[in-house]
């Protein structure tokens, strides 16, 4: 029988990641409002169920397969070892860990911070996509960027022991390139293959706005992302943990919190950089689009998302900096991108998340040029070299390619894209219609009962 501080050790950690995911529930809460607002009337129902139904689906192979290859693959392709079959094991399926076990109250609490990860990167992807793709295509890409690609990902870059974490010194800590990157690259492979939604660029290929519809649904979204992204820092930490659990390498006697690399962190540090580097987005978004209220909420986000990658380090004031730097490129390459490559990003997920996530990553690489990127010897030091290549990894290796690639075979298989006629109506429109005929039939009811 263990000790009382560890039956509360135990329980404080189980109750922490539940709170985590309670929060980043709110997440997808925001995406699912924002989606809706940044859409027209006449497709509002088809956004909302697009988005809506990649919890189960995503859920689902997750618990089957994603959970899995993320403790199977640390290693990579062959380069610093083998499968872990051994590691894996215990989060199969068919694992006691993963069904109601006493003996283990940690497994399922974490799991699910994991799962609400992959929901998040799912959600990117759908924002960017709206009005004009197929819910089918949509689900087999939310499925691969919330169970495959991104799992790959945090095996190689987030994971302890992952060979980008061993080699290259890569550091993340707060996924600026492991989902926000890896999820903008994947939304960018699929609209380089989608096209623009019909009359986005008039036929000298200057781009019209689409603003939101509803900017009120908008903001609320926005904000209850900001919301959930508590939870979203939470859970990319180890709340408890002893010295000696690690072999006694972070110096002291007490247990510690740690980021996911087990290098030691408070919540206190990430308290403030996250509102500086939110604060820092929000002042340039203002700023770089004249006071756009869609752009400088965006702004916020693509803030925190700039200097997350090394928000466990940086010095506020550095957190600021960079979450104005984020915004002001990212915003400036969407609307290049958009005017060169008519690439037609519905709400700006590609520069949000893809844009401000690459250049965090390679930002981080020059601020924390040295700092250990492990409390293990042999690993690499954080250096600019390691944090490029693993941004190129996330972006267009895992993310833009595999997206392209499924694209390209849903494309020619005639399932990737909605029928024009049926997008000039709206994706509602038979929905909208049987819903009037049930109006007036009710409505006709009532005048024959008079």
């Amino acid at each position: 029988m263990g000790s009382n501080i560890d039956a509360i050790t135990t329980v404080f950690t189980e109750f922490y990641y539940w709170i985590t995911v309670v929060l980043m529930f709110l997440i997808h809460v925001g995406f699912c409002m924002y989606e809706v607002g940044a859409s027209r009337r006449r497709n509002h129902l088809h956004t909302l169920m697009k988005n809506t139904m990649l919890i189960p689906l995503v859920t689902v192979t997750f618990f089957f397969f994603g959970w899995w290859l993320y403790w199977a693959f640390p290693n990579g392709p062959g380069l610093t070892g083998a499968i872990l079959w051994d590691a894996a094991a215990p989060n199969a399926p068919w694992s006691e860990t993963m069904g109601p076990n006493t003996s283990d109250r940690i497994t399922g609490v974490f799991w699910a911070a994991f799962l609400l990860f992959s929901w998040t990167a799912a959600s990117i992807v759908s924002g960017s996509v709206i009005e004009r793709i197929r819910s089918s295509a949509f689900w087999i890409h939310a499925i691969l960027i919330g169970s495959v690609w991104w799992v790959i990902d945090a095996a190689w870059g987030w994971h302890s022991g992952g060979w980008m974490v061993k080699l290259l010194g890569y550091h993340d800590a707060y996924a600026s390139g492991v989902i926000h990157a890896i999820a903008g690259g994947y939304a960018l492979g699929i609209l380089v293959v989608l096209g623009p939604r019909l009359g986005k660029f008039a036929a000298d290929g200057t781009p019209r706005v689409i603003g939101p519809q509803n900017p009120w649904l908008v903001t609320i979204g926005l904000f209850l992302i900001y919301t959930g992204f508590w939870g979203f820092y939470a859970a990319c930490n180890v709340p408890l943990i002893s010295p000696s659990g690690i072999g006694g390498l972070i110096t002291g006697e007490t247990w510690t919190a740690t980021t996911i690399y087990l290098t030691p962190t408070t919540l206190g540090a990430i308290t403030v950089n996250f509102l500086m580097s939110l604060s820092g987005g929000l002042l340039m978004g203002y700023v770089v689009s004249k006071g756009d209220p869609f752009w400088t909420y965006s702004g916020g986000l693509a803030g925190i998302i700039a200097a997350s990658a090394g928000n466990d380090l940086y010095h506020p004031i550095q957190a600021l900096v960079i979450g104005g730097i984020g915004t002001f490129l990212a915003y400036k390459l969407h609307h290049f991108v958009e005017r060169r490559f008519k690439i037609d990003d519905a709400v700006g997920a590609i520069a949000v998340h893809g844009y401000a996530g690459f250049i965090g990553v390679v930002i981080c690489g020059f601020v924390l040029w040295g700092y250990p990127s492990s409390p293990y010897e042999g690993y690499a030091a954080i250096n600019p070299l390691g944090q490029f290549i693993g941004a190129i990894i996330m972006f267009f290796v895992l993310g833009f390619l595999p997206a392209f690639i499924v694209s390209k075979i849903l494309a020619a298989a005639g399932i990737l894209r909605i029928p024009r006629e049926i997008e000039l109506m709206g994706l509602d429109m038979q929905t909208m219609e049987e819903s009037e005929e049930a109006r007036e039939g009710l409505r006709q009811a009532e005048r024959d009962m008079v």
